[in-house]
């Protein structure tokens, strides 16, 4: 099983829509469109679970860049999540006082 990781996906794709699409390529054991916790609207992008490595390989061949509605798709593997929720963008801005001086 490989976890591939779909962004740039139009609003309008539903997790059936998405596994409909992504079955051409192999067998789909989940897709899962990610949606905000307060609207339920899409956030343009989701997750498919193929069942195997073979089928993960095709569909990032076929699907990555392929146009669906006006929105080129990004298919590539996902990467784990990183620990504690948190983006891996670095940097922390977070402490008292800074610059080296004692804030009295």
């Amino acid at each position: 099983m490989k976890k591939l990781y779909v962004g740039n996906l139009p609003y309008s794709m539903t997790d059936e829509s998405m596994n409909a699409l992504f079955a051409e390529a192999g067998a789909v054991i989940k897709a899962e469109v990610i949606r905000d916790r307060m609207t339920g609207r899409s956030r343009g992008f989701g997750f498919v679970e193929m069942a195997d490595d073979a089928g993960a390989e095709a569909a990032i061949s076929q699907f990555n860049g392929k146009d669906v509605e006006g929105r080129a798709l990004v298919v590539n593997e996902a990467r784990p999540p990183v620990a504690g929720g948190r983006s891996d963008r670095g940097g922390s801005r977070g402490g008292f006082g800074g610059g080296g001086r004692d804030n009295y």
